[in-house]
């Protein structure tokens, strides 16, 4: 009996491109991203009066919490950065292992946009404290705080909803390529031997050491 989420695996994905392409794709997009993100913190860190930060007119004593916050993002960044290598590697080379950990921060990701998602539904008051956090000069800001609560609730809720139905998709795409590579790594290997008149199919390499344990030759008796 197949388990309820075999009929979801497919070996295609935005219908013209294979898993294992599609898994390429996206781990190369990321760790462009990523990329970009490290050079950006790179850059505010090593020049500071090029990119002012907006905690340094605050006072010196901010200086070391700005500092620490951005080696933190660099290091989350140059981790990233780890982690879509090691699954653009393993989707190429066909290394189920190594496509893990990408899988494993999809998931993560997911968790969190969900958790987000929960928190606008269960306390909807958040979201005006947000926009009320929000710089003067942000685009729309008055537009947007004069409406009205409940449809600006709903507009959020259905717009993190398409995001979250998004990543679903993607996490789909990098499962059936784990399980594409898992399979074909796993299946059997059979050897066919054609020669003119005949043809020969050896089974596999494990079975027939199995046989010639199992049938071990009669003992040598002396004449």
């Amino acid at each position: 009996m197949n388990a309820p989420w075999a009929r979801f695996y497919t070996n295609s994905c935005c219908l013209c491109c294979h898993v294992r392409t599609g898994t390429i794709i996206l781990a190369l997009w990321y760790l462009i991203i990523n990329g970009v993100v490290l050079l950006i913190l790179l850059s505010a860190l090593t020049d500071s009066d090029r990119y002012p930060l907006p905690s340094t007119e605050l006072g010196s004593d901010f200086d070391f919490m700005d500092d620490a916050n951005i080696c933190i993002a660099s290091s989350v960044s140059l981790l990233m950065i780890l982690i879509c290598a090691m699954a653009t590697y393993g989707a190429y080379k066909e290394r189920a292992s190594w496509i893990v950990p990408f899988f494993c921060y999809q998931i993560f990701d997911f968790a969190l946009n969900t958790l987000v998602a929960i928190s606008v539904l269960v306390y909807p008051s958040t979201i005006q404290d947000y926009l009320r956090q929000l710089p003067a000069n942000f685009p729309y800001k008055e537009e947007i705080t004069s409406m009205n609560p409940t449809c600006l609730t709903i507009i959020i809720l259905i717009f993190i909803s398409i995001v979250l139905g998004f990543k679903a998709y993607l996490i789909s795409c990098v499962w059936n390529c784990y399980r594409y590579i898992t399979s074909r790594n796993s299946s059997d290997v059979l050897v066919y031997i054609t020669s003119n008149d005949t043809t020969v199919l050896l089974p596999p390499y494990d079975e027939t050491m199995n046989g010639a344990v199992k049938d071990p030759p009669p003992p040598y008796v002396s004449a």
